[in-house]
């Protein structure tokens, strides 16, 4: 059967790279032996086989009637394929192994997350709430110390113990002098993953060294914030040469504590190996001033977890009271990012009195006096 004609009569498989308003880029996959026939055609004679293996794809009316999302990463169908204009049509969603709302990416198998160990510091206070974020997603979690040529080995070696205490194995690399990136391109292979991290500490670099063929926009480091500059402006699944797909995400500094209370300790492996061998005396116990605790203690995140945790209080008091109009709390603007919940005014004894109401009340008297 020739590429034509197994276009013609099959359906396609293949992977959501890229969303772009109504419209998906899809790849096809390579592992079916006549489409890989239709690829080594293509690559000796582009002109005589102009199939291309990335579709920009539409969704069918039945998928947006019944509400199912098209997310990048998805496995989907593809079918009537125009390989003269590149196009395509999504029939089908395939489940999802996995889901991820922010950013909104599916199948997803790792988080890679990059910091720098100079320029920008690295800050632990910011590295512990990446960490923490990442832990909520229960993917497996795979750390790379960028510029690690601007510090002196002894510094790395402190930095390696500290983090192996936070229950974490860095690999220290330096995109800039291509030192150990190699060494992380192996943890990638065959497997999707979301590259993130704070902004100016190479992600794009270390994408673009791992991909020759793309060119990601860098930019510098801000020299007044010591933070690096958003350069990535939407999510892309990029295809690595080792097998795999890698997703860049955009830059942000802090990402939300929005789990759970009760779920957060379970996010620092220092505090799950306390208490694998040891239990708190109340079951909903908050690790707080509570009596006979496994897990308050002499640990060095336990200070990061209390300070999650009022995070994490305040995000639940006000999804209640999104749920709860008549709540008597009130988030209140701090400045500075900062915020806290405090209670609210009574509104009709505190309420001040309208310059209607007042004259209302006026006539009113004056009629009574009369």
């Amino acid at each position: 059967m020739t590429g034509e004609n197994f276009a013609a009569t099959r359906q396609l498989l293949g992977t959501v790279v890229a969303v772009q308003a109504n419209f998906y880029r899809v790849q096809l996959d390579q592992q079916d032996g006549e489409m890989r026939e239709i690829r080594e055609m293509r690559e000796q004679d582009p002109a005589h086989l102009p199939y291309p293996l990335l579709l920009l794809c539409t969704r069918r009316t039945r998928l947006k009637k019944i509400g199912q999302q098209v997310m990048v990463g998805d496995r989907v169908v593809v079918e009537e394929p125009d390989w003269a204009g590149g196009r395509g049509a999504i029939a089908d969603v395939l489940p999802r192994q996995s889901e991820l709302d922010r950013p909104a990416i599916a199948n997803v198998n790792q988080i890679l997350l990059v910091f720098a160990v100079a320029d920008p510091p690295l800050e632990p206070y910011q590295l512990s709430r990446f960490l923490i974020k990442a832990e909520s997603t229960s993917l497996d979690v795979l750390l790379c110390l960028n510029k690690s040529d601007l510090i002196s080995q002894h510094e790395q070696q402190q930095i390696s113990d500290r983090l192996l205490g936070w229950g974490y194995q860095p690999i220290f690399i330096s995109v800039k002098n291509g030192i150990n990136t190699d060494q992380a391109a192996r943890y990638l292979s065959n497997k999707i993953t979301v590259i993130a991290g704070p902004s100016g500490v190479g992600k794009s670099s270390l994408i673009n060294t791992l991909i020759d063929s793309l060119e990601l926009r860098v930019g510098e480091v801000s020299g007044k914030l010591a933070r690096g500059r958003h350069t990535t402006r939407h999510i892309e699944l990029f295809e690595l040469p080792s097998g795999g797909l890698l997703a860049d995400t955009p830059g942000f500094n802090q990402p939300d504590i929005d789990c759970i209370p009760e779920e957060l300790i379970h996010y620092f492996p220092e505090a799950r190996k306390r208490l694998a061998v040891a239990s708190c005396r109340f079951s909903d116990c908050l690790h707080r001033d509570e009596p006979e605790c496994a897990v308050r203690g002499d640990w060095e995140r336990y200070e990061h977890y209390l300070e999650f945790l009022d995070a994490a209080i305040a995000h639940q008091t006000q999804l209640h009271q999104q749920a709860d109009p008549e709540s008597t709390m009130k988030l209140k603007s701090k400045g500075k990012g900062q915020s806290q919940y405090e209670p609210k005014l009574e509104s009709k004894k505190y309420r001040r009195i309208s310059r209607k109401t007042q004259l209302q009340d006026l006539q009113e008297l004056y009629r009574d006096e009369e």
